[in-house]
């Protein structure tokens, strides 16, 4: 390897990761600010949450990698052109595209494994980060008492404190409200003090009151409406009540089944099999709703009816007139009901068929996805390179703003693509590979103008371009003007000749 392929090589791989890894940071505090709700309260453990993140950065390398390519490319090929490092490799005599040779190998293999990376990982993570954040919602929050408000969490049972020591953890004013029996018998304890914690093992609420008393109904049936009330005081009194849901209980992700959680062998398989359900249903709809909703009882009125002569239904027709008030209105009263069950008939069926075809589009968008993502990467790479090399300028300042410019550019064409591919106007194909087609001419337009050392992005060479139309202008207004007056002069002259050769 040449040491130019080394230095160019060290000088992309640094910020490569170094851009990653930030793009990953920030995306993941999206993802804490939007469950935040969520993850508060519950008396999560830190591995859990750190493996609810590291699940969570598995689901977004497929934004994050194109990002950080574009933006390394940036970054990398500034600080080279702001270096003069260029601009002396060019003067050698070596072109953009034997500089960036070594990095496009590098991209190249980049893109390759993220495809891997999408098609296996990927699906992996969003199996793993949905079932975290399922068990997530199912606990139950931690016992937090709050001055005056009941707390309900428990089933069956509301608690109010009117004061908790935060230090010591005592309580005051404890009252509480017992539904749990099944006979519907409640229980009302009042105390002047006590302490109320959830064991270690979170399956069980500790319960010890002081200087309190507690008031019980009591009924001999469920049915018995009449009930009595047994009083009882105590100067200390000990409980243990189970407790559900308090306890975070980890499921299994293997019944998590969804467009974003299946590799593309299995996205095949499943869009082959929903495209033939949705084939068949259509094809059979109008055969199925004959046979099983309008001509239920006498099915050989369909071959009948589907003549070209529909000489049955003339006869079917007259035999109706033929027959008496009474038995005209036995026979219009089944028919609405027929109308009825087969307009029920085909509201279900049809909104099968509309669930089935917008599962179908789910899962091709996921196809494509997959397979567009090492294209987008070299695309980013073919944009940043360029880009680096023209305005010559490193770090983190211009190069983070057009990133970011062209990122949002990409990201509001693909959800474009993708929202009219998941509605149906557009097919899949067209909808996820939208922002490829319309970036590509872009990346393509970069490379020659960088190859060629345009001024694209130089201010001082927009505003002598300005300089020199605007003399043109000028220019040719002055020639207008100029060419006019002699025109005017001529038709003077003309009309002064002729009023002279009149007078002779």
């Amino acid at each position: 390897m040449k040491t130019v392929h080394k230095l160019i090589l060290k000088s992309y791989l640094g910020p490569m990761f170094l851009t990653f890894f930030i793009v990953l940071f920030v995306l993941q505090m999206n993802f804490m600010w939007r469950y935040i709700d969520e993850l508060v309260g519950k008396g999560l453990q830190f591995s859990v949450i750190l493996e609810l993140m590291l699940y969570f950065s598995g689901t977004i390398i497929s934004t994050a990698l194109p990002l950080a390519t574009l933006l390394a490319a940036i970054m990398t090929m500034g600080n080279l052109g702001e270096n003069n490092e260029l601009l002396a490799l060019k003067s050698a005599g070596i072109s953009l595209p034997r500089i960036i040779r070594p990095l496009l190998i590098v991209i190249f293999f980049i893109a390759i494994g993220s495809f891997f990376v999408a098609n296996n990982y990927v699906p992996y993570s969003q199996k793993k980060m949905y079932a975290i954040l399922n068990d997530i919602r199912k606990q139950k929050q931690t016992l937090e008492f709050k001055d005056g408000i009941f707390f309900n969490a428990i089933d069956d049972m509301s608690i109010q404190v009117e004061k908790q020591h935060s230090k010591t953890g005592k309580l005051e004013g404890v009252l509480i409200y017992d539904n749990r029996k099944v006979n519907g018998d409640m229980t009302t304890t009042l105390a002047d003090s006590g302490y109320i914690r959830i064991s270690d093992d979170k399956k069980f609420l500790l319960v010890t009151l002081f200087n309190g008393e507690t008031y019980e109904e009591t009924r001999s049936t469920i049915w018995d409406r009449s009930s009595g009330l047994r009083h009882h005081i105590f100067d200390r009194q000990d409980g243990i009540i189970p407790l559900e849901g308090f306890n975070m209980e980890r499921s299994d992700a293997s019944g998590l089944s969804s467009s974003k959680t299946k590799n593309i062998k299995e996205l095949t398989v499943d869009i082959d099999s929903i495209q033939n359900v949705v084939d068949k249903s259509m094809s059979n709809f109008n055969s199925r709703l004959l046979a099983n909703s309008i001509f239920t009882y006498n099915k050989e009125i369909i071959y009948d009816t589907l003549e070209p002569t529909n000489r049955k239904v003339l006869y079917v027709l007259d035999s109706i007139e033929a027959l008496s008030k009474d038995e005209m209105a036995v026979v219009v009263d089944n028919a609405l009901k027929i109308a009825t069950n087969a307009k029920s008939y085909t509201n279900f069926d049809e909104e099968s068929t509309k669930n089935n075809i917008s599962q179908l589009y789910r899962y091709q968008i996921e196809w494509h996805r997959m397979l567009a993502l090492p294209v987008s990467i070299m695309i980013f790479f073919l944009i940043g390179a360029p880009l680096g090399a023209i305005i010559r300028k490193g770090g983190l300042g211009m190069p983070i703003v057009i990133s970011v410019i062209f990122f949002v550019i990409y990201y509001i064409i693909s959800i474009t693509g993708e929202k009219l591919a998941r509605e149906g106007t557009w097919d899949s194909f067209r909808g996820m590979w939208l922002a490829t087609f319309i970036l590509f001419p872009i990346a393509a337009f970069l490379t020659y103008k960088a190859t060629n050392d345009s001024n694209l992005l130089n201010a001082e060479w927009y505003f002598n371009l300005y300089k020199k139309i605007k003399a043109f202008f000028k220019k040719n207004k002055k020639n207008r003007w100029n060419l006019n007056k002699i025109n005017i002069n001529s038709i003077l002259l003309k009309k002064v000749s002729r009023l002279s050769e009149t007078e002779k």
